[in-house]
């Protein structure tokens, strides 16, 4: 599974933009993580919630097609709970909730260094036999 899940987070230009690293992979749960830069932060300079958003969307993107199937989000919602700072190292641990034929469900945790969760992520994917292009 590590290996298809780095080739998935090679292949995504956004998420090398970023800064968007792979740290763990189990067969129950993905990890990555990002550090806080300056362009991530917002007018109130604090971690802008899209920054926070795309690091957990990234978690739940590697985690829907790490199967080989291809899964396309079809809902994501996302709650901030705490803020993030410039050099602040945020992990996303992403869950498998349920997976069917055609539907999948994920959970996101992100969290801050001190260990307070920055944002809940939930989001479902629907789900389609493999049509990668690049082989992966």
């Amino acid at each position: 599974m590590r290996s298809r899940v780095e080739s998935l987070l090679g292949a995504d230009n956004f998420a090398r933009i970023l800064g968007i690293e792979l740290v763990d992979t189990t067969p129950d749960e993905i990890t990555v993580a990002m550090e806080v830069a300056e362009d991530h932060l917002n007018f109130l300079v604090v971690g802008h919630g899209g920054a926070v958003f795309s690091l957990a969307d990234c978690a739940f993107s590697l985690a829907s097609n790490a199967a080989g199937d291809r899964a396309v989000a079809i809902d994501a919602h996302l709650v901030l709970t705490a803020a993030a700072r410039v050099g602040d190292q945020l992990e996303a641990r992403v869950r498998e909730v349920s997976r069917g034929r055609t539907l999948g469900a994920y959970r996101v945790d992100v969290t801050r260094p001190d260990g307070r969760a920055v944002a809940l992520f939930t989001g479902m994917v629907h789900i389609t036999p493999s049509e990668d292009p690049r082989g992966a």
